[in-house]
């Protein structure tokens, strides 16, 4: 079967080979997944020379009899050889005469040209000039204009889109659109978001930058599942670690209220650990001159088959040693020092041992490297402002960069 785009519609050929075996249609196969270096030992693409390019455009009109012209296509990539990509065999492919088998083709647009394809005014036909990026601009979007690959070759679409990674493509999305069903199949097997009836059937597929990973203590978002971790920013976030210290401590360990809540939970920072929703265990942790103290660590009796106290204590770590603390101490109950030995607490030379709240308690040690990302003076200062833990997201306060400076309360004229 044959897919096309010819001037502004999407063609391709064979959906099962595109480097993952047995793509369907319905699956979703995100173009950054692709197996691309099992598609390589059978393929290879490579930039097609004039007369090169002239034999295979003759042969995809063929099967696309309202292909743009060779002279148009000839404009295209004299702006941007990136453009068009020849497909061969591997097997047969010559370096000293390349000749291509297939190809892809694709359009790098300015903004002025995204913004023509969003609103249905850009002639995919006959591209202005003056909507396309130079090769060695940053385009603001890489349409797909052409796809001509009988059977295995579609499996060169993969290697097209990898090379669309390199530097000056990393991050640009890619837009489409579907002229014939099996087009529309291919779109959604690459990953492609179906266009809506606001959006004249225009494919889009994001390859902004990724996401880093949150980290350990502000892993938890309403509605996820599993276990993840939140900093208590709120008076209900107190009342939760409240209640979860006085299952624990209170009713299971028969702690006095006065012993449990000791007046330091109003300057301290608290970990709250979730399994879905549900809020399954805390931590506390306070601060001082050259040490972080980790402690009260408490998990209901119903999720500690779980590995909600790792997850506390590891979030805990971290947390400190973003905030630049290389040593972390605490008071382990004799009978779980096993446990906190296991994240590389030790008990030190001279350590004392204690008792309060009728259990045995010894100190422990976890002296650790510098957090490569560790808060100090230098980092910008609007990092410094963002909220307990949330030092990785931009706050409120960010906003303020794009603000003009009005002092409101200090020039602000006062009517007579």
């Amino acid at each position: 079967m044959t897919v096309h785009i010819a001037r502004s519609h999407f063609v391709a050929t064979d959906v099962d080979h595109l480097g993952s075996s047995q793509v369907s249609p319905r699956q979703r196969h995100a173009l950054g997944a692709l197996k691309v270096d099992r598609v390589a030992r059978h393929l290879v693409i490579f930039m097609p020379a004039s007369c090169d390019l002239e034999r295979l455009i003759a042969a995809a009109r063929l099967d696309l009899p309202d292909l743009a012209p060779l002279k148009t296509v000839q404009r295209v990539m004299s702006r941007n050889p990136d453009s068009v990509m020849a497909i061969a065999h591997r097997h047969r492919f010559d370096a000293a005469a390349p000749r291509g088998d297939g190809f892809v083709a694709c359009l790098m647009l300015n903004a002025d040209g995204l913004a023509a394809l969003k609103a249905g005014r850009f002639d995919a036909a006959d591209p202005p000039d003056a909507m396309l990026a130079g090769q060695h601009e940053r385009p603001a979007c890489i349409y797909v204009w052409a796809v001509h690959a009988r059977r295995r070759l579609a499996g060169g679409v993969s290697l097209v889109f990898d090379r669309l990674s390199s530097p000056n493509y990393q991050g640009v999305d890619f837009y489409a659109r579907a002229a014939t069903p099996e087009g529309a199949s291919l779109l959604t097997a690459l990953g492609f978001e179906a266009p809506s009836a606001a959006q004249g059937g225009l494919y889009h597929f994001a390859r902004g930058p990724k996401a880093e990973p949150a980290p350990p203590y502000d892993s938890h978002r309403p509605g996820g599942t599993g276990t993840s971790v939140a900093v208590a920013r709120s008076m209900e976030d107190l009342a939760r670690v409240i209640a979860l210290r006085a299952a624990v401590y209170m009713a299971e360990q028969a702690c006095p209220y006065e012993e449990e809540f000791d007046g330091n939970d109003l300057s301290a920072t608290h970990l709250i650990g979730y399994v879905g929703d549900e809020p399954a265990g805390c931590l506390r942790i306070r601060f001082f001159a050259d040490f972080a103290k980790i402690e009260r660590l408490a998990v209901r009796a119903e999720y500690r088959n779980t590995r909600m106290a790792f997850a506390l204590v590891r979030a805990g770590i971290e947390l400190a040693r973003v905030k630049g603390y290389r040593r972390l101490y605490g008071h382990a109950q004799k009978r779980l020092v096993g446990f906190w030995s296991r994240f590389g607490f030790a008990v030190f030379e001279g350590a004392q041992e204690l008792v309060f709240s009728d259990f045995d308690y010894v100190e422990m040690l976890l002296e650790t490297e510098l957090h490569p990302q560790a808060i100090g003076l230098g980092v910008d200062p609007y990092v410094i402002i963002r909220p307990e833990g949330r030092w990785h997201r931009a706050g409120a306060l960010d906003r303020s960069r794009a603000r003009a400076v009005t002092r409101p309360s200090v020039d602000r004229k006062v009517a007579v």
